[in-house]
């Protein structure tokens, strides 16, 4: 129904505009990246587990399908502290620009992922898009240290979500947020355990950051975290990884709102922000004339 199709896709970009959000968080939230991403997924995780216990839905699954879904959380936990790291070595602009590149990584790995052949305007849309957002910012080398953190993000963000397009097939979202904040949550503990980084000092937090923390484990991640895997099931990675570019675009609106002249916007963002609407727009009246619904490897529809 096109009805459907318009609504996940709107659900869509209201889940990208709080990832947008969830960038201005990362630079309010004093706390380094590493525990701000180990409270994060705790308190996600546990938030996700009591809807599931309310819902009376199964955890149960096959070994191999937990092992995936526990890997999948390392990849997130990684992707996130970098994106995390980066934001505090730069500013929100620098990195949610270099994350634009998420989607030419997902334009050359999905087709080597799903065994299909490379579709020519999924790389001439990802390269349209980086183009875009590059426009939006004049990049300062000084800030190289968190664009290559936001580059690797960026790369781990892709592969996750050509994970979650395989995983949502079989399994249902909940479930699959559940295990992946829960890999994601050992992984970081282990790597602080071992640093002995669990100190009293480490659990003691100024009141704003506990706020912001659990506004972004609630809203940013419980619920954002949820609705994009099921939203997965009707949209293609490739538009979902190319829709996320507009993830700078909100980002960057919102931080110049908070942060003022510390995110000041190039005369070039309007430019720059009018290719990204505008590949958008083209990719999906493309994927919905369906050329290539039975290329994807998704079950269901595709935008």
């Amino acid at each position: 129904m096109p009805n459907d199709k318009l609504k996940n896709y709107l659900h869509l970009h209201l889940i990208v505009f709080i990832w947008g959000f969830t960038a201005v968080l990362g630079k309010l939230i004093s706390i380094d990246a590493i525990p701000l991403v180990w409270y994060r997924m705790l308190i996600a995780s546990s938030l996700v587990g009591v809807f599931i216990f309310f819902k009376d839905y199964s955890l149960r699954l096959s070994n191999k399908t937990l092992l995936v879904m526990l890997v999948a959380g390392v990849i997130i936990a990684l992707h996130w502290v970098t994106f995390f790291k980066a934001i505090k070595v730069s500013n929100v602009s620098i990195t949610l620009v270099t994350m634009s590149t998420g989607a030419f990584f997902t334009a050359f790995l999905e087709p080597i992922w799903y065994g299909r052949k490379m579709i020519w305007y999924e790389v001439v849309f990802g390269l349209m898009v980086v183009f875009g957002l590059y426009l939006i910012f004049n990049v300062n080398t000084s800030f190289s240290l968190g664009m290559g953190l936001a580059l690797i993000s960026a790369l781990l963000g892709a592969i996750f979500t050509l994970i979650n397009g395989q995983l949502i097939k079989t399994n249902k979202p909940s479930a699959i947020a559940f295990y992946e904040l829960i890999g994601g949550v050992l992984f970081i503990s282990i790597y602080l355990a071992i640093n002995g980084s669990f100190t009293k000092d480490f659990f003691i937090l100024p009141l704003s950051d506990w706020f912001f923390i659990f506004i972004l484990a609630s809203v940013c991640t419980a619920y954002a975290f949820i609705a994009a895997i099921k939203v997965m099931r009707f949209i293609s990675p490739y538009t979902v990884m190319l829709t996320t570019n507009l993830e700078p675009v909100y980002g960057i609106f919102l931080a110049l709102l908070i942060f003022g002249q510390n995110e000041k916007m190039s005369h070039l963002f309007y430019i720059g922000a009018l290719i990204i609407v505008t590949t958008i727009i083209a990719n999906g009246i493309l994927k919905n004339r369906g050329k290539s619904n039975t290329k994807n490897g998704i079950k269901g529809k595709v935008l």
